[in-house]
Parts: structure tokens; C-alpha cells; sequence
């Protein structure tokens, strides 16, 4: 058996990562109160699908131990109790330290007895006119039943007393809808937030009229949804999963978050109807759903509480007064998103959605904005006569309700849709344009690391590929014709895809290096991913070690491979990067005695992509756009100000800060995307147009 990390733990370790940067004093204090947000956003995934089908499994009765020899009930035990430790790790971090902390730069979270009596009747007055009429109670008239309480929402459970009848209880579920932090006080150097649920317990006499609430508490219950659409005998694939969307609503508790007040006959009611045990408890000191506060680090005002803005800037490349594909007829070109503007892909499509000599638009859609340019431009070209195929992926887990809406806004205005490939899921970012030329039939290609969303592109960083490379053209040709045709994955000339070819070709590539090697060559690989668990890659990496290649890797996330173990790994170092943009670049190198290359992937190294996907992997081979992805692989592990070095043991360390000369790779690459930003402006600035005269 190989060292192997467990993949649940190592998540969690990442996540720890998350919330030790809302530890740091020298952030920014709203911002370190985003990232204690983020680490709740990502606990509240996590045992929505991984605990939830980890408790599937159990209850299937399944018995099967991971790559690191851990048992499925191992598995939940030790991952629900660092999880567990995890929330009250945030709780002790939000009330001794952010807490205090907000309210010594005047925001105040209050509660109703905290308020004037003009505040006060000033909140009871919102909650009659804007809250109670949205409120829907739920009456629990059973000692147990199947109620459809909402997941992650925070709900109030509340005994009720009546002359003459026995006591009832009843749950009031707090609308996602209606902000959380209802702002009471407003001037230049204060405010006051009340939580919407204080507001609503304070007014449950108004809900239930002529009964007295003898004891109430809060709770927030999270659900499995780890329920996936068993596809390949699918007839109806938009409907089936509608089904499975519906199915969620009713889905097991696997957690259950209660205020620390909490009765235990109140424990019980909520026992009995949520189906939830001991083991899901959580006793909380403090506001439920901490994943909620995002919105209290993005107030209006107090600028410096928060990092100074970094914009998206325009790439040098491409000129606005230039067609984009007179640009892409010269050269191919690289993004690195966001520090370069994602602009140029959207205008790609907008371009060919009205060029005359655009015949086609195909492209995989994985996830979207919700106000999407790219989708409008897709519906215009249909609209005008293109032949636009699009994939929009069903099973992209919690974004199906999106992408079925997406899918039949698309099919309305005459867009040939495909509802994904039967047992897979489509993870390719990849968009194809033919165009007619004077030259004949031209292909141009966008393949990137990221989805087709305007938002994410301002927040997370990857990189976008823009070519009109014939090989290139062909394979996309290929690939798509693959997805709409039923057609096998074959004669592929530089695109690798997944799962026929990537993950061999990754490998051999590896194993080269390991040749090399051994032959006393110099022989390197580094490699940037979101997470790496795939075993057989592992596997070749330890062997690569063992022959002396060095190998530098960014993991962001989970990361099953141990470093640093002598005899085995001694010669893989491994770094996570935490920072303001989320780091979900997927991108390789191989030093190949001399040939370099490189690559861009849409893949991370884990056996869902490589083996369960479609994905592709594209080289970059013109020594243009090569040099700059190696700069820019080398530069992440330079980093001393943002960076975690993975340990052996698979728990994290901090890169020493080196204070003589700090280095923070977002920051690098922000600022070489502003100096030649403005370098192209003062250039622009210096040009001049002559007037030519005309010979009479």
C-alpha cells in the first residue's frame, strides 16, 4: 500500500487552511470575516455530499475501505469529530475575536432588548409590514413524521401553551430570501445589524396568536445530496432530474446545528422529526450558519476594513477596435484570469454570434452566471441563423435547477442542446467557431481551466487558451462530434482527453521524467491543481522521487499524496496558496530533457476526472505563450505571504515569511497585469497618425 492520505481528512485540512487566514490580524477585518464565511460555505458542502455519502454507503451496508486502508465507518467517525471540532474552532474564533473586533470599529450585532424603544418599534413595525406575511409555520402534529424542512435554513422550533390543551409544538423556518442582518442604526461611523431570526422569535406571539410560547430555540439542519441520477437508462434526462432535485428536498439529516440553549425536550422534538441522532447534534454559542456571513463583510462604507480593489485589465493582445479573429489569425493567445480581463472569450462569442461568416458555434456548458452575456450571445446567434450546438451539462451538482433552465432558454430560441453523455459527466471547458474565410473553412478555438461564468472569472484565477490552430480546430471538431454523435474518442493530434487518454498520457509523461532521471539528466515536473487523489498518479510520482526528479506541486485543496518521506518522496514538495481570488488554475510542465511541456487542463489529478469525466488537456507548444505559463507555474511556489507547504503527515505548516523580500504570487501577477496595462496606454499615448496626402 503506498503512503496515502485520506481524501476527507485532507479536505478538511484545506478548509482549516481557509479559516486560519481569517485568523491573521494582518488581514483586513472584514475580509478575515469572508474567509470565516467561506470556511462555513465550504463545512455546509461537505456534509451535504461527502458525509452524506459516506452515511449512504453505511446505510447500504457497503464495505469498503479508501486507498489509505480506512473503513467507511472509520471514515465518518473521524471526519464528523474534526469537523465537529472545526465549528467550535470558528464559533470560539467569531465570539473572543471578530466579534469584539467588529464592534470596536462601530458594527454592532444587537439584540432586541439591546434597541431603544424607538429602534425597537422601528423593527417590530418591519416585521409586520415585510416579514410575518412571508413566514410559513409548520405544525408538528405527530410524535414523528416526514416533514420537508428546509436544509440550511435556520429554523425556530417553539412550544406552544394553550387553557384547556395539551402543549404543541411548531416550527417557523426562516425565508432564505430576506436578508439575514437587518441594519437598525446608520451614520458615518456606526451601525447596527439584528438578525432576522431575533427579529421573528421576538414577534412569535403575533404568529400564534391566543397560545403562549413557553420555550423556543434555533436550528439549522443539513440534508444528503449526495443523490446522483443514475443516467444511463435515463429516458426523459431533464425530467428524471427534476425528480432528483425533488428527492434532496427529503434527504436524510446528516447535521443538525442548534443554539446552545437548546432544551433537551426540545432536542428530542427535533430528533423525532428530522430523523436526526446524537451523532448529528451540534451545540453552537452563537448565530447558526456562519456560511451566512458573507454579506456583514461586504457592507457599504468602511473601505479600509477591506482589501484595496483589484481590477481585471484588459489583455495587451488583443486590440478593441480589432476583430477577434483577425487577431487570433496571427497568434494564438493566453489569459491568466482575472488578472487579465475573461472579456475577449465573451466578446469571442458576441463576435460570432453576428459575424457574416460565422457558420457555427459549438460549446460546453458546465456552469454559468446568472445574468449570462455568454448565453444571450448563444441565443442571438441562433436567432441569426448560426448552427449553435451547446452541452449544458444537467449533473453539475447544484447548479442542475440552473443549467435546466439554461438548457430550455437555449432550446427555445432554436439552439441544438445535449443534455450531457450518458455516464459521464462533461467537465471540458472548450468552445469551437467555424468560420468561412477567403480561405476556406477556418476553425477557431477558446479551451480554458474555468467555466463560461462572467462572475467566477472576477474571482477565481485560471487560464484561457485562444487559438486558430488547424490541429487544435480538428480535435475540438472531434471532440464535439464525439459528444453529439456518439463517435469514439480517436485520431486526436494534440488535445487529450479524458477518460480514453489523459491519464495515460499523464503518467508516461511522468515516467519520462523518471527515465531521464536515471540516466542523469536533469529532469523536473511542476504541476497546479485544485486537488490530487488519483492513486495511479500518485503512484508514478513516488517513483518519479525515488529517480531523483524533482517535482514541485500547487495543490489547492485535497491533496491523498504524502511528501517529504524519505526513501519514497523526499523530492516532492508540495504548496497551497490562500489568498483573495480562489486558485483553480489546472496547469502542468515537464521538463523532458529540454522539450518543455507544457499543458492547461481541465482536469484535476483525481480518479473522478481522469477516469469518470470528459475533460481535455491542451498543450501550449509556441514558445510565446509556453514561456509565459512556465513564469508563471515558477512564480506560485516562490510564494512566502499566502502559502501553506503540505507535511508528511498530511497537516500544514506556513511557508516562513521572509520579510527582507516577501513575495505573494496573486499580488505578482496583479501587478505585472497593471504594468503592461499601462504600458499599453502610455505607448498608445506616444503614437501618432500622420495625414497622408492624396496625389491629384
Amino acid at each position: 500500500m503506498i503512503p496515502y492520505t485520506n481524501r476527507e481528512l485532507s479536505w478538511l485540512e484545506f478548509n482549516q487552511r481557509v479559516l486560519e487566514e481569517s485568523k491573521r490580524p494582518d488581514l483586513p477585518l472584514l475580509e478575515r470575516v469572508k474567509f470565516l464565511a467561506i470556511s462555513g460555505s465550504n463545512l455546509d458542502e461537505f456534509f451535504q455530499v461527502r458525509i452524506g455519502g459516506l452515511s449512504q454507503q453505511q446505510q447500504n451496508g457497503e464495505v469498503i475501505t479508501d486507498p489509505s486502508g480506512m473503513s467507511i465507518n472509520r471514515q465518518l467517525h473521524e471526519t464528523r469529530a474534526r469537523a465537529k471540532s472545526m465549528m467550535l474552532d470558528q464559533y470560539q474564533h467569531w465570539n473572543e475575536n471578530l466579534s469584539p473586533a467588529l464592534a470596536e470599529h462601530g458594527i454592532h450585532i444587537v439584540s432586541i432588548a439591546d434597541l431603544s424603544t424607538d429602534a425597537r418599534q422601528k423593527a417590530t413595525d418591519q416585521a409586520n409590514r415585510d416579514i410575518l406575511p412571508v413566514l410559513t409555520p409548520i405544525a408538528l402534529q405527530y410524535e414523528a413524521s416526514n416533514l420537508s424542512i428546509p436544509a440550511l435554513q435556520i429554523c425556530i422550533v417553539c412550544q406552544l401553551e394553550s387553557e384547556n390543551e395539551e402543549p404543541r409544538h411548531a416550527i417557523v423556518p426562516i425565508p432564505s430570501n430576506l436578508p439575514r442582518f437587518i441594519q437598525i442604526l446608520d451614520s458615518p461611523d456606526e451601525v447596527q445589524f439584528l438578525l432576522l431570526e431575533d427579529l421573528i422569535a421576538s414577534q412569535l406571539s403575533e404568529i400564534f396568536p391566543h397560545e403562549r410560547v413557553s420555550e423556543y430555540t434555533f436550528f439549522r439542519i443539513t440534508k444528503n445530496s449526495d443523490i446522483v441520477l443514475e443516467d444511463e437508462e435515463a429516458r426523459d434526462l431533464a425530467n428524471e432530474m427534476q425528480q432528483v432535485l425533488m428527492q434532496r428536498q427529503f434527504g436524510d439529516a446528516v447535521r443538525v446545528e442548534l443554539a446552545s440553549s437548546t432544551s433537551d425536550e426540545l432536542i428530542e422534538v427535533i430528533s423525532q422529526h428530522t430523523g436526526a441522532n446524537e451523532n448529528h447534534f451540534i451545540t453552537l454559542d452563537g448565530p447558526l450558519g456562519i456560511s451566512e456571513f458573507f454579506p456583514l463583510s461586504q457592507i457599504l462604507g468602511f473601505e479600509d476594513l477591506k482589501f484595496q480593489p483589484w481590477h481585471s485589465h484588459s489583455s495587451t493582445s488583443f486590440d478593441q477596435e480589432e476583430s477577434i479573429f483577425d487577431t487570433l489569425d496571427d497568434s494564438s493567445i493566453t489569459l491568466f484570469h482575472p488578472y487579465e480581463s475573461f472579456d475577449p472569450v465573451i466578446r469571442m462569442i458576441e463576435e460570432a454570434s453576428e459575424d457574416p461568416q460565422t457558420l457555427a458555434i459549438k460549446q460546453v456548458l458546465y456552469r454559468t452566471a446568472s445574468k449570462s452575456r455568454i448565453i444571450a450571445a448563444l441565443i442571438k446567434a441562433a436567432l441569426n441563423g448560426k448552427q449553435v450546438t451547446v452541452l449544458i451539462e444537467l449533473k453539475a451538482r447544484f447548479d442542475e435547477a440552473r443549467n435546466l433552465l439554461r438548457a430550455e432558454e437555449l432550446r427555445r430560441a432554436g439552439v441544438q442542446v445535449i443534455y450531457g453523455v450518458k455516464g459521464y459527466k462533461t467537465h471540458a471547458k472548450a468552445t469551437l467557431i467555424v468560420r468561412k474565410t477567403p480561405l476556406g473553412i477556418k476553425r477557431y478555438v477558446h479551451l480554458g481551466t474555468g467555466n463560461y461564468n462572467e462572475t467566477t472569472a472576477n474571482l477565481y484565477t485560471d487560464v484561457s487558451y485562444l487559438s486558430s490552430n488547424p490541429e487544435l480546430g480538428s480535435d475540438a471538431s472531434l471532440f464535439f462530434n464525439m459528444l453529439t454523435g456518439h463517435s469514439k474518442m480517436t485520431r486526436f493530434q494534440k488535445l487529450k482527453p479524458a477518460p480514453t487518454h489523459m491519464k495515460q498520457h499523464i503518467i508516461e509523461l511522468i515516467q519520462r521524467e523518471a527515465d531521464l532521471a536515471s540516466q542523469g539528466q536533469p529532469a523536473r515536473i511542476l504541476g497546479k491543481m485544485n486537488s490530487l487523489q488519483d492513486p495511479e498518479v500518485i503512484t508514478a510520482l513516488y517513483q518519479a522521487s525515488q529517480a531523483g526528479v524533482q517535482i514541485q506541486l500547487n495543490v489547492r485543496g485535497i491533496c491523498c499524496l504524502q511528501p517529504g518521506i524519505q526513501g519514497q518522496s523526499e523530492n516532492i514538495r508540495v504548496v497551497s496558496i490562500i489568498d483573495r481570488y480562489l486558485e483553480h488554475t489546472r496547469a502542468f510542465y515537464f521538463e523532458q530533457a529540454g522539450a518543455q511541456k507544457t499543458f492547461i487542463s481541465s482536469a484535476d489529478w483525481m480518479v473522478r476526472n481522469l477516469d469518470k469525466r470528459l475533460e481535455l488537456m491542451i498543450p501550449i507548444e509556441d514558445e510565446k505563450n509556453k514561456k509565459r505559463l512556465i513564469s508563471y507555474l515558477e512564480a506560485c511556489f516562490r510564494d512566502n505571504t499566502n502559502a501553506y507547504r503540505i507535511l508528511e503527515d498530511g497537516r500544514s505548516a506556513r511557508v516562513p515569511a521572509n520579510p527582507e523580500a516577501p513575495f505573494r504570487f496573486q499580488e505578482h501577477l496583479y501587478n505585472q497585469a497593471v504594468r503592461k496595462s499601462q504600458a499599453a496606454q502610455e505607448g498608445n499615448a506616444m503614437s501618432f497618425e500622420p495625414h497622408i496626402g492624396i496625389n491629384l
